[in-house]
């Protein structure tokens, strides 16, 4: 009972500590300001100057252990703090030696202990730690976070179109496109605060050389004109003091000074510094054997002393041979994990059934492929996969069914095929460690590459190597990995095949999933009214124009009522669409919340609608082929128009001839979305970019 007494009044005290760290900063903030000027005792100062000596030790220590800089990004203001602290302590012990000619046992103890009590030794010592800190360390570390603060914040666009374009693309949600944004301006906040922290650590430099000159001069002076000592012991006295201060401050500022050092010059990992440094030298035993070899053969040169060589070259030996044997081992345990495997192969007729089984969604990748698969890789395609159902969910309404990835020999190792119930319907090409640039805008200058087509939209692009990643971002292009191709790919192509991937099983599950909130609606409505095959024709036909049918409340409404007097299931998706008429329209809005159109013309419209037969007995044109084509060259006519003024494809016509208009134009013009005017609300904005119109058609023409 004592001892959780005891812990629960330490995890208090601690937690109390934490809530109240803006205050004790504050606090020690100013107390470092009032050192400057309030005189120490000797025993305190003590006791600062190994509180200053621990803290360097523990900056150090953090920096190696930290995985990313930004995992210690406080670290510009701490070393802000720290050099303040020091400083303050120069001058306290700088008060001491020159009023009382002792400043503690810490510094008589670096005095005489460390330098031997030699005071020209121990000016040596210093001066050779000033030249380390100063013109090694410091100017080391302060160009790195100048270059690094300078490429950071030319990286910042680029870096920023390819978060757009991720979540563009579905990879990405948008929570988690924010968390990328904000360490995106936490990386250039924290470079560019290194850049200006790094001119602490050479002020503090230059300030301990003036420090000990002071020092010396000023308790030489005081030594021999006010104390009346001899001149040998006034100038071994104070020298001794001064060289002990000095080296009492500049050991915890080369400590600090070799943490910045390895904190700017630190990228990002997914290990500290240490795991990272053994495994990565671990991984080139070849290496360490030739470095092995070299240590013997110096140790056979006659003149060099044998016994050190000797050693160093059988401790190398001996470490190769562990990973060595390591690696045989692993090799071994990987042979006999796939041989398990193999042993539990299914049985002859449980193969066979299996190969009945038709997947609604398959990629197929080439052998050169497969690391973007494989787990622990960094391929992340399969992450990429459950984004994309995510997105699919969202966007268009459906759950998309699980898709297998199987690797093919038939196709070309960098070559992928996507498979919609085990037909082809869309392949590429891949090159893995490369990236593909495309120059979605204007750029800034031209970059190498080899030239392909962005598989999804067919846009022109470059396969660059990562050296050339952060380059062609500055440059405007926007840039991506392969495993995001092939996901934009894989997007696109569910996308645009939705209604054959629609089952009716997938509808039963949909509709089972709405009668929890609304079982009056799908009662009243399945199968009373309408069957659950024709309620899956009106989905189907609402995603083949890319409609979602997430909002599936408002749907089977706007069609429960129209349904026991029709039953035509194009007409009943018309209903639907009127209905999600705000959704619709949404998907084409620019920007600015313009909806960018041409239109029919009067003459069009009445062409399409006298060539309409029975609309009871579905959507059937009757339209004479030169007339078709001619309406379909004007119709593309104005689409690269609408193009070339950057808006989307948008065709604004009447309701009565917009189903037939589109069933038209959707296997020549496949990007084009038909609207009715009945589908835009109102207090949309509607800009008429342009009219359709057919000005050669003759009026015998019209008359037939």
């Amino acid at each position: 009972m004592s001892v959780n007494s005891a812990v629960g009044t330490r995890g208090f005290g601690l937690q109390r500590m934490l809530r109240q760290s803006d205050v004790i900063l504050a606090i020690s903030v100013v107390a470092i300001v009032a050192m400057m000027v309030i005189p120490l005792p000797t025993a305190l100062l003590d006791v600062l100057i190994a509180f200053n000596i621990g803290l360097a030790v523990t900056v150090l220590l953090v920096s190696l252990y930290i995985e990313t800089p930004l995992s210690f990004s406080v670290f510009p203001s701490l070393l802000l703090i720290l050099t303040l602290f020091r400083l303050s302590l120069n001058i306290s012990a700088t008060r001491l030696i020159l009023l009382q000619a002792h400043a503690g046992e810490v510094i008589t103890a670096f005095g005489n202990f460390v330098v031997g009590g030699n005071y020209v030794v121990g000016i040596v010592v210093f001066l050779i730690l000033m030249i380390i800190q100063f013109i090694v360390i410091t100017n080391g570390a302060g160009r790195v976070a100048e270059v690094a603060a300078r490429f950071t914040l030319d990286a910042m666009p680029g870096k920023q179109m390819s978060i757009d374009a991720d979540l563009n693309a579905g990879l990405i949600t948008e929570s988690e496109a924010r968390a990328r944004r904000k360490a995106v301006e936490h990386e250039a906040d924290f470079y560019g605060a290194m850049d200006g922290a790094s001119k602490f650590v050479k002020g503090d430099a230059i300030a301990a050389i003036a420090i000990v000159m002071v020092n010396i001069i000023g308790g030489f002076a005081i030594g021999v004109l006010q104390l009346k000592m001899p001149l040998v012991q006034a100038l071994q006295t104070y020298t001794l003091l001064t060289v002990g201060e000095g080296l009492v401050s500049q050991i915890p500022a080369l400590l600090i000074s070799t943490a910045t050092g390895i904190i700017v010059t630190r990228t990002a990992a997914e290990e500290n510094m240490g795991t990272d440094t053994v495994r990565q030298i671990a991984n080139n035993p070849r290496a360490l054997a030739i470095v092995a070899g070299l240590m013997i053969a110096f140790a056979l040169v006659p003149g060099l002393p044998k016994m050190p060589f000797i050693v160093m070259g059988v401790a190398i030996a001996a470490f190769v041979f562990v990973l060595r044997r390591e690696k045989r081992s692993r090799v071994s345990e990987e042979v006999a994990a796939e041989a398990g495997q193999a042993a539990v192969a299914p049985t002859e007729t449980e193969s066979v059934t299996d190969l009945l089984v038709v997947d609604a969604l398959e990629v197929e990748i080439g052998y050169g492929l497969i690391p973007l698969v494989e787990r622990g890789s960094g391929g992340g395609l399969l992450s990429r996969i459950t984004m994309i159902r995510r997105q699919v969910a969202l966007e268009m309404g459906f759950i998309l069914p699980k898709i297998r990835i199987r690797d093919n020999l038939q196709l070309p190792p960098n070559g992928y095929a996507i498979r919609l119930r085990g037909e082809e319907i869309a392949r590429g090409d891949l090159m893995p460690g490369h990236y593909l640039a495309m120059a979605t805008g204007a750029v800034a200058q031209e970059i190498d590459g080899i030239p392909t087509r962005e598989p999804a939209f067919g846009l022109p692009a470059l396969w660059i190597d990562s050296t050339q990643k952060e380059r062609a971002e500055m440059l405007g292009y926007t840039v991506v990995d392969a495993a995001s191709v092939l996901a934009t790919h894989l997007t696109e192509v569910v996308k645009g095949h939705a209604p054959e991937i629609l089952t009716r099983q997938d509808t039963r599950a949909l509709l089972d999933n709405l009668k929890q909130d609304y079982p009056a609606l799908v009662d009243d409505l399945i199968p009373h009214v309408l069957t659950l095959s024709e309620v899956q024709e009106v989905l189907k036909n609402l995603l083949r124009e890319r409609v979602p049918i997430r909002d599936l409340v408002t749907i089977l409404e706007s069609i429960g009522g129209l349904a026991s007097s029709i039953k035509e299931v194009d007409l009943l998706s018309e209903a639907a669409r009127q209905a999600l008429g705000r959704t619709i329209t949404n998907q084409y809005r620019s920007s600015d919340g313009v909806l960018h159109v041409v239109t029919l013309s009067p003459r069009v419209e009445k062409v399409l609608a006298d060539a309409l037969g029975d609309l009871s007995r579905g959507i059937k044109l009757r339209l004479e082929p030169r007339l078709a084509q001619a309406l379909l060259e004007a119709c593309g006519a104005q689409m690269e128009e609408l193009a070339a003024r950057q808006h989307l494809p948008v065709v604004l016509c009447s309701a009565a001839v917009r189903l037939a208009f589109k069933r038209l134009t959707e296997r020549a013009l496949p990007t084009l979305a038909v609207l009715a005017y009945t589908e835009v609300p109102a207090g949309v904005e509607v800009h008429a970019e342009g009219m359709i119109d057919l000005p050669a058609l003759s009026p015998a023409t019209e008359t037939e």
